[in-house]
């Protein structure tokens, strides 16, 4: 019987965030409210006060359960030995497509916005980000042993340049901008191919 009721706290809590997750989507931080989330995941207002607390404590629980997902999907997709950093590249960027259009990066961009006035979110969304930061320096110091840049870039620079252009792209793209003909994912996609050309290079060179 304990067994039971502990899926079913579950499953409601994953409802729960399933739900604030769609009504960030749709409406954004300002159409959400507890109110909103339990008629979205059809559960009494109380359940959210139960599972979270707060507004804040479920969008912190959102905000960690979203970021583990994504950062294990590259995690593992920067472990792969078979693939080359050009190859990961193109991967990142099918990836970036899929989040936009699931509407994942809708919902981390509004918690980034929310955490610029709150304290709390804002400290764990700098630390979901530093996690991203810290993956892309160690590729970032493998491509530059690996291919000899070390002189143009360190390893905490090309990362941060990294990290820049797809959270910015993800923004400039959800505010319509990509709509007025600036090419983003096309721009991320041809960086890709120059990261393909130095590796080239450097075998042809090897």
């Amino acid at each position: 019987m304990a067994r039971v009721t502990a899926e079913k706290v579950l499953l409601t809590k994953s409802g729960i965030l399933d739900a604030a997750r769609q009504v960030l989507q749709e409406q954004g931080y300002s159409g959400l409210s507890t109110r909103s989330v339990a008629s979205a995941a059809g559960v009494p207002l109380s359940q959210i006060q139960y599972h979270f607390g707060s507004k804040e404590g479920m969008l912190l629980a959102l905000y960690e359960f979203m970021n583990s997902q994504l950062l294990e999907r590259q995690t593992a997709m920067f472990a792969d030995p078979n693939l080359s950093f050009s190859e990961k590249w193109v991967l990142a960027c099918d990836f970036f497509d899929s989040d936009i259009e699931s509407g994942y990066v809708r919902v981390f961009q509004e918690l980034m916005a929310v955490g610029w006035s709150n304290p709390e979110i804002g400290e764990a969304v700098r630390e979901g980000l530093m996690g991203w930061t810290n993956l892309l320096t160690e590729q970032a110091e493998k491509f530059i042993e690996n291919h000899g840049i070390g002189n143009f870039f360190s390893a905490q620079e090309l990362s941060a340049l990294i990290g820049t252009a797809f959270t910015g792209a993800e923004s400039a793209i959800i505010l319509g901008l990509e709509e007025k003909g600036v090419p983003y994912r096309q721009a991320l996609r041809r960086f890709g191919d120059l990261l393909g050309q130095i590796e080239t290079q450097n075998s042809i060179g090897g």
